[in-house]
């Protein structure tokens, strides 16, 4: 942005043709366990116990990929930060917020099924919080077009009140809230995943600013964490009724049902909404090698 003081400690606007990559080591100390599946339990009598499906060893393949992948040399790296309750209470309650950190305090707690806030979890959840702001802050202040924060635990299943699905804050909803507070006046949320990205659409489930789209499976509800069903009749509330679309998609779809899908709904939902603002969900669990 011409005329824009540029902090020493950020590259030179120079680098906006670049994938700007928001990152920090700290992510890695959230510790999920052993068990089967993610239940974190041992029945007894097997001799090797699986890894909880979110583990530190997801994450570190993704970064070899960004390291040594083929776009690695339009790669820009920069370092995340720790979040700050102020701003977790920009999407969060103050009570949810207290019992996070006195679970943390306390030594851990089984916050819901599958998801085990353990010694470490809690930094881990703030790094990738903060991660996100550093990410959507660096867009804001037009060091950049494109930035990817890749922060684990991840968030989208995050409510306001409530944790579900190995989730405990709500990045994409804080980065939102972030922008929407610096000027932005419409926001499109598209979430890609195997699972339906309800917290982030419960967050704005009222509000006309964002627009929540989720690609995911037919999958409904899962209890009393994940209340929300991600059918098509879930379209928002009050000045937020027509500002939630779900896309529940059979299981097995490929890339040209999803291409299909992007560009008869996504599209011209994105088109007629005319948002200032993108922020992209994007879920593994969804993708295959073949």
């Amino acid at each position: 942005m011409a005329g824009q003081h540029v902090p020493p400690s950020l590259p030179s606007p120079s680098t906006s043709a670049h994938l700007h990559v928001f990152w920090h080591d700290g992510m890695l100390g959230h510790d999920t366990g052993k068990g089967v599946f993610d239940t974190g339990t041992d029945p007894g009598f097997l001799d090797v116990l699986e890894k909880h499906p979110e583990n530190p060893d997801r994450v570190r393949n993704m970064l070899s990929i960004l390291k040594r992948g083929p776009i690695a040399p339009f790669i820009s790296w920069q370092t995340g930060r720790h979040a700050v309750t102020s701003e977790l209470l920009s999407f969060h309650s103050r009570e949810y917020v207290n019992e996070l950190v006195e679970a943390d305090k306390t030594g851990g707690k089984t916050i819901c099924s599958g998801t085990f806030l353990n010694p470490g979890s809690w930094d881990a959840a703030l790094l990738a919080a903060g991660t996100t702001l550093t990410a959507m802050k660096y867009i804001l202040d037009g060091f950049g077009n494109i930035a990817y924060s890749l922060v684990r635990p991840p968030g989208h299943h995050a409510q306001p009140t409530q944790a579900d699905g190995y989730c405990f804050l709500n990045n994409a909803g804080l980065a939102v809230q972030l922008a929407l507070g610096s000027g932005c006046k419409k926001i499109v949320v598209i979430d890609i995943d195997v699972h339906y990205g309800n917290g982030t659409a419960e967050g704005f489930y009222h509000s006309d600013k964002v627009l929540t789209i989720s690609l995911h499976m037919n999958h409904g509800s899962w209890g009393a964490s994940h209340p929300q069903s991600g059918t098509v009749d879930e379209l928002g509330k009050e000045e937020g009724f027509g500002y939630n679309l779900n896309i529940p998609l059979p299981n097995g779809t490929g890339d040209r049902g999803y291409k299909y899908a992007m560009t008869e709904l996504v599209i011209p939902a994105v088109q007629k909404f005319k948002p200032d603002m993108i922020v992209l969900v994007v879920g593994q669990d969804s993708s295959a090698v073949s």
